[in-house]
C-alpha cells in the first residue's frame, strides 16, 4: 500500500471513538501490513495503557489464548523475566521442573488466568513489561486483531500521529 493511501486510511482513525468500526479488522490489516512493526508496538502498548481498553493483564491474556505454543513461551519468558529470577519456580515451579525458560509445550499447559496473575505481577514489578509485550505481539498482528474493534482503532490511533 503506497504511504499516501496508508495516510488516508490512517486518517479515519484520528478520533478512534469517532471511526466507523464496520471495517476496523480490514483497515487494521493493512496497516499492519504496511506501517513500520516500531509503530504498531507503540500503538499496542498505547492501548494497553488506556483506560478505554480493558486492562494489560486482561488482554494479554487473550492474546496469550490465541498465540501457539511458541508465541506463549515467548511471551511468558518475557514476563517471567519482568519477575525475577524466583518468579518461575514459585508461580510456575510445578510446570517448569527448575527450568529457567519456559518450553512450548509447558506453555501451552498454562491456563490463561495465570497469565493474568503473572502479567498483573510483571506490570507492578517492571512497568517496562508492557513495551517488552507490546514488541513482541508487534511481530505477530493476526493476533492482535483477537483484542478487538475498539484496541484496533485505538492503536490505529496512535499510528496516525506517527506519520
Amino acid at each position: 500500500m503506497p504511504l499516501s493511501d496508508l495516510m488516508g486510511l490512517l486518517q479515519q482513525y484520528t478520533n478512534p471513538g469517532a471511526a466507523n468500526t464496520a471495517n476496523v479488522q480490514q483497515d487494521f490489516q493493512q496497516v499492519s501490513q504496511t506501517a513500520p512493526q516500531s509503530h504498531l508496538a507503540s500503538g499496542l502498548a498505547e492501548a494497553f495503557r488506556s483506560d478505554q481498553t480493558p486492562p494489560f493483564a486482561q488482554m494479554l491474556s487473550t492474546l496469550f489464548s490465541n498465540s501457539n505454543g511458541q508465541q506463549q513461551a515467548g511471551i511468558l519468558n518475557h514476563l517471567l523475566g519482568s519477575l525475577g529470577p524466583g518468579a518461575a519456580s514459585g508461580i510456575l515451579g510445578n510446570l517448569l521442573g527448575g527450568a529457567s525458560q519456559v518450553t512450548p509445550e509447558q506453555a501451552q499447559q498454562v491456563p490463561p488466568e495465570q497469565v493474568h496473575q503473572l502479567a498483573e505481577q510483571a506490570e507492578k514489578n517492571d512497568p517496562s513489561i508492557i513495551d517488552k509485550a507490546s514488541s513482541f505481539y508487534a511481530q505477530h498482528p493476526g493476533l492482535i486483531q483477537t483484542l478487538g474493534a475498539g484496541s484496533m482503532a485505538l492503536i490505529m490511533s496512535h499510528i496516525s500521529r506517527r506519520f
